[in-house]
């Protein structure tokens, strides 16, 4: 048993040791994360974010993250990280948030984009590669967004996935692999999973297959059956008259000779060196160079949004190759401290209840102090009545 748990441990930190991690925050340093986050500077009206762990949390340092702090506002900052291609790698996106203020209308999604993304001017004009993340406003939408940009265009998935609408941390989690499958989770929780292609509705924009080897064989034998002979062939034998004006005439059209109607055994005359005019075409009917989520130049992570309510908190952001280690983070991070965060809210709701009726109770009885008063003034003025 001891060998076996030191051999599981081996591979899970061997595995750990293997995963990339591109880009992975805290907020554990204290107001040093401003050094890392650029707000963005294109409008003067651009709301703010500061260092928080909200009202109720988990762990008062663990769970500092940035928040939204101005209603009615939008929201543009950013951090930059080494670039890189996720091409042939899985891609993990993941993060928490915190709809403290129990969201009516904003935003509360993420943008992975390219490495040449001007921070200072981030907007909502600017290209990303990847939006994913929650977006509430009133009763009809409350979705997860997961909007790819391919071929200069940007594509939402087709199945609307339901977000969480309430005022605790949630973990959103986006998987993209090279095997264009993806899978979004919520909590740890697979919500929504399938191909990228199709759930995309980017079925017209799909790699075609490759042919096979058995099928380019067939495709060569076929062309050196006895129809080829029909084919036509340059003269080797003709030159450009020497009168040929390249420039008023264009270009000298070879001389084009045809072979006669094909017998076997039958040598043509006259053709002692061919010239083919064909020359075999592979099946290019087929995408090499796209795939529906690879991007070549990954280099920053940033919220652009507007918020009608601010005190959204965003925390605990992750962008790397590996699953697994992913998972390990989520439970290091959010694992530890969503049970205490709804300890210490069940606490402060209890406290919030007992503040209320003790002051229902002393409105009672000021109320009825004040209807005493007034029976006594009542019972003073009939006696002099009298």
């Amino acid at each position: 048993m001891a060998a076996a748990h030191v051999l599981a441990w081996a591979v899970c930190v061997l595995r750990v040791a293997l995963a990339t991690v591109y880009f992975q925050e805290e907020f554990l340093d204290g107001e040093r994360w401003r050094n890392r986050w650029v707000q963005s500077t294109n409008d003067s009206q651009l709301g703010h974010f500061r260092l928080s762990s909200g009202k109720f949390y988990g762990h008062k340092e663990k769970d500092k993250g940035l928040q939204t702090t101005q209603n009615g506002r939008f929201y543009a900052i950013s951090a930059r990280f080494k670039p890189f291609s996720n091409k042939g790698k899985t891609l993990v996106i993941q993060y928490t948030v915190k709809h403290e203020q129990k969201m009516d209308c904003g935003g509360g999604y993420i943008k992975v984009f390219p490495a040449d993304v001007d921070q200072k001017n981030l907007n909502g004009k600017s290209q990303y590669y990847v939006m994913f993340g929650p977006d509430i406003c009133g009763f009809d939408i409350k979705q997860v967004h997961v909007i790819l940009h391919f071929k200069n265009q940007y594509h939402s998935n087709k199945k609307p996935i339901r977000c969480k609408v309430d005022g605790f941390t949630h973990l959103y989690t986006l998987i993209l692999r090279p095997d264009l499958t993806y899978e979004v989770k919520i909590d740890g929780q697979a919500i929504e999973s399938g191909s990228i292609e199709y759930d995309w509705n980017l079925t017209s924009l799909k790699k075609m297959e490759k042919p096979s080897a058995e099928s380019e064989d067939r495709e060569q034998k076929r062309e050196d059956k006895p129809q080829d002979w029909e084919k036509h062939f340059l003269d080797a034998g003709a030159s450009k008259p020497s009168d040929w004006n390249s420039e008023l005439d264009g270009d000298w059209p070879a001389v084009m000779l045809q072979k006669p109607p094909y017998q076997d055994g039958l040598k043509p005359e006259g053709i002692e060196k061919d010239v083919w005019l064909h020359q075999k075409m592979k099946n290019t009917n087929y995408l090499t160079e796209y795939d529906l989520s690879e991007f070549e130049n990954i280099g920053a992570i940033g919220l652009e949004l507007w918020q009608v309510r601010s005190g959204t908190i965003f925390d605990n952001f992750l962008i790397t190759d590996d699953e697994e280690y992913a998972e390990n983070f989520a439970k290091a991070t959010w694992g530890e401290t969503k049970g205490p965060e709804r300890e210490m809210d069940d606490i402060q709701a209890k406290e919030e209840l007992k503040r209320a009726r003790e002051e229902d109770e002393e409105e009672m009885l000021l109320m009825d102090k004040l209807d005493g008063k007034e029976n006594v003034f009542k019972r003073f003025h009939r006696r002099n009545e009298l």
